[in-house]
């Protein structure tokens, strides 16, 4: 038997389109439905790669009597938080507030006007310390709704209204600010493993883009060493995959050595960002394979054959975390003898105890890398059944990896990834822009019905900013600035630098959503300011108005910058290309030489472009030298004289501190 999931364009439903719960996708017809039968809404969200809302499908939603109660006393609704963000953040924020911890599989019980009154997350089959059984919650809830219903629903009533918007009040983000970040930074850092605060811990990529950012104006020693050794470490932990490439989700310790083994497309197209700027200001051959290495996965492991990125790769196979990634010292042996067998056990860290479950060790990089090794492994590893892929195309996600590709392709000369970044634009533009409107994923070419958020709109822009740099194609530039357009008219705030989530026509919720914070990805309202700042100093036509709306932007965001850097990586960041100008190199003549030392050299957050001035704005009156090709430098609108050799374009690109 399948449910109204089943026609769903999200993998994560149609993981559900064969459970024996009713269930329901967001939409009117759910809460009519609830109001119809005067029932409470259970509103269960998660996400295809998310190991406990399969452990709790398994336990609940595929158990005959849970189900047949959870039908006969709710109507129960179903989301994909990625593909319905916004609404996963309302109700993500009273999970919160009511139980004191987030995450997914998160349950919540809304009356049939989708205010919510309880809400959890994972909850077991049986009853365990510090939580109930899902049984035990549902008879609760319905004993309450048809016991109490007038004080349930003034309860929910009253939850609502702890939600209503408040913006924080402009501050300024100056230089001693971005200094105060990086001391309070060094107050979290953990000197002995990198990172930030301990078990579990997270990839900070935006929070390293700044500190090399800031390193690169300052000359800050504390910046550049917190970067680089989290770099080092996360890229020799278990949370970097040692043979196929890419990074998971994050690490259940300290050390990075057992991961929660997830791959998101937005944590690899990040990182990948971050390493490649971290290429360019350390030249050791580790940074730069690990560029090689997670644009490749990219490619082979989350492209879909129209050419744009999937979401995810599960961390389970067939039910068990991790399965495909771990090895013991006897399957090491099996797969390569008894004498390379033990020495990948000393390279890869593989114990005779195990660093993971059952007697099996993630692997780690405790030596030089051996590609021969590595590509021996994964023949062997590629035989094993592989996790699960969400190929729903996100269209925020694919604008960060369009970013990530088209700034490595061009730093490590691999035009192969520049062109996949174009491909994935392309398939982005073609299919999720419907009447000049952004939706927010697609799944085998077919456009889903979810209208994009800010997120959307200001990922996808950086992303085509820098193809357009990466290209020197002024469609990208043109297309870009369409979607900023669009997004400072229909996402704008009461306030100036205000921003709201979701648009000023989209489906009213029991609130709109409006959080400035970075978190796993770049916040709209930050994703949207960088991208703003790209432009400004690209020859956008209204770069004026765009770099004003910035600077408005990160001011709102002043407080948060000063009070929580770790949750602000990305105003950060444009917080450091504001201050630094930020650097535009324009090279004229088509030099390979001049357009490779430009590339290498230019600080985060600068701009390069190379090509034909009919294409590019920045490229225009920009003469000649001799009549050869010369590049331009300017920060802050202030240029210097137009330089001609590589040695010279070298040092006008260093920052004297």
């Amino acid at each position: 038997m399948t449910n109204r999931l089943a026609s769903s364009t999200s993998p994560y439903l149609l993981q559900h389109a064969d459970n024996p719960v009713d269930w329901w996708e967001w939409s009117p017809e759910a809460f009519e439905q609830a109001r119809a039968r005067d029932v409470p809404v259970l509103l269960s969200v998660g996400y295809a790669a998310c190991h406990w809302c399969h452990v709790m499908a398994h336990e609940s939603f595929e158990d005959e009597t849970t189900a047949a109660y959870m039908n006969e006393h709710f109507v129960n609704v179903k989301v994909d938080r990625e593909e319905r963000p916004d609404v996963d953040a309302v109700y993500m924020a009273v999970t919160q507030a009511l139980s004191g911890h987030g995450g997914w599989p998160m349950t919540c019980f809304l009356t049939p006007d989708g205010e919510p009154f309880y809400a959890g997350t994972y909850f077991p089959p049986v009853p365990r310390p510090g939580a109930p059984a899902f049984r035990q919650v549902l008879e609760a809830i319905d004993h309450a709704w048809h016991e109490q219903g007038d004080e349930v629903r003034e309860s929910a009533a009253g939850i609502v209204s702890q939600l209503s918007f408040k913006a924080l009040p402009p501050s300024t983000v100056d230089a001693e600010v971005l200094a105060g970040a990086v001391v309070s930074l060094l107050g979290h850092f953990d000197r002995g493993h990198g990172g930030f605060g301990g078990a579990p811990k997270f990839p900070p990529s935006m929070v390293l883009e700044f500190l090399l950012r800031h390193h690169e104006r300052t000359g800050s020693v504390e910046a550049l060493s917190m970067a680089r050794a989290t770099c080092d470490a996360m890229a020799t932990g278990g949370l970097h995959d040692q043979l196929g490439g890419g990074f998971a989700r994050y690490a259940v310790d300290a050390g990075w050595v057992v991961p929660h083994f997830e791959k998101m497309l937005y944590d690899n197209a990040l990182l990948l960002r971050v390493y490649t700027h971290l290429s360019r200001r350390d030249d050791r051959a580790r940074y730069s394979g690990v560029v090689r290495d997670t644009a490749e996965f990219l490619l082979r492991s989350l492209r879909t054959a129209e050419g744009g990125f999937a979401a995810s790769l599960d961390a389970d196979t067939d039910g068990v975390e991790g399965s495909t990634y771990v090895w013991t010292r006897e399957q090491l042996v099996e797969a390569l003898g008894p004498v390379e067998g033990a020495r990948a056990a000393v390279l890869y860290g593989v114990t005779e105890s195990g660093t993971f479950e059952h007697g099996a060790s993630t692997l780690r990089m405790l030596g030089d890398p051996d590609p021969e090794l590595a590509q021996a492994l994964l023949a062997v590893r590629d035989r094993r059944p592989q996790p699960g892929r969400d190929d729903k195309v996100v269209t925020a996600w694919n604008g960060l990896a369009i970013a990530a590709l088209a700034e490595a392709g061009a730093v490590l000369e691999v035009p192969r990834w520049t062109q996949a970044a174009e491909d994935a634009a392309r398939l982005v533009l073609d299919v999720h822009l419907v009447d000049g409107r952004l939706r927010r994923t697609s799944r085998n070419g077919v456009v889903g019905a979810a209208a994009g958020v800010l997120e959307d709109y200001g990922c996808l822009a950086d992303g085509l900013l820098a193809l357009h740099q990466a290209t020197g194609d002024g469609h990208w530039l043109t297309a870009a600035c369409d979607l900023l357009d669009t997004a400072l008219a229909r996402f704008a705030g009461p306030e100036e630098g205000v921003y709201f989530d979701t648009a000023d026509d989209a489906e009213a919720l029991v609130q709109r959503p409006a959080d400035p914070a970075d978190n796993a990805t770049p916040s709209g309202a930050s994703s949207l300011a960088a991208a703003l700042v790209a432009a400004s100093v690209l020859g956008a036509p209204r770069a004026a108005d765009y770099r004003l709306a910035a600077e408005l932007a990160v001011s709102r965001a002043g407080l948060l910058v000063a009070r929580e850097p770790r949750f602000a990586g990305q105003w950060l960041s444009v917080a450091e290309a504001l201050e630094s100008g930020p650097v535009q190199v324009a090279v004229v003549g088509g030099s390979a030489e001049l357009a490779r030392t430009a590339w290498q050299g230019v600080p985060g957050g600068g701009v390069v472009v190379s090509g034909d001035p009919d294409g590019a704005p920045l490229l225009v009156d920009r003469p000649l030298v001799a009549g050869g090709p010369a590049a331009y430098v300017c920060r802050g609108y202030v240029c210097d004289r137009p330089v001609t050799t590589v040695e010279e374009l070298a040092h006008a690109l260093v920052v004297h501190h």
